[in-house]
């Protein structure tokens, strides 16, 4: 009998609850959007289930803008890999924003791959513009 074929589907991308990677638990989508504002520790990512992929390896990449390093170099893509861990399995693949914040600003590219194709990919624009912008608001508000 023929292995089931793996399905991949993006459930939720844009803007998240804090997330604690050493919980299991997946942050909750706070915002559907691609437009990120410019602000510290602000989540952003998608999640991507994962039906009948038992085992499967997942490899990940994080494309950023060109974010220099201490030392003035551009930073490499993030990268790594993760396998699927049963049946029916979800993953988030985020990123956070650090100080300092100008440098941040531009496009951020998610990219997941299963046998060196692309199953999900979204490009995130990380805009100064929307930093003070209604979530700003609220946030400042302890909202």
């Amino acid at each position: 009998m023929a292995k089931s074929k793996a399905q991949f589907e993006m459930t939720s991308f844009g803007l998240y609850e804090g997330w604690d990677n050493k919980s299991k638990e997946l942050p909750s989508i706070r915002n559907f959007t691609t437009k990120i504002p410019a602000t510290l520790d602000v989540e952003f990512g998608f999640i991507l289930e994962v039906k009948k992929g038992k085992g499967l390896k997942l490899d990940y990449t994080i494309y950023h803008p060109n974010i220099p390093d201490k030392k003035g170099n551009v930073l490499e893509p993030f990268s790594g890999d993760v396998y699927v861990r049963n049946n029916n399995w979800e993953f988030y693949l985020g990123d956070t924003l650090w100080s300092p914040i100008h440098d941040k600003v531009g496009d951020w590219r998610m990219v997941i791959e299963c046998d060196g194709k692309i199953v999900a990919e979204k490009t995130f624009t990380v805009l100064e513009e929307y930093a003070d912008g209604e979530i700003q608001f609220w946030k400042n508000r302890g909202y």
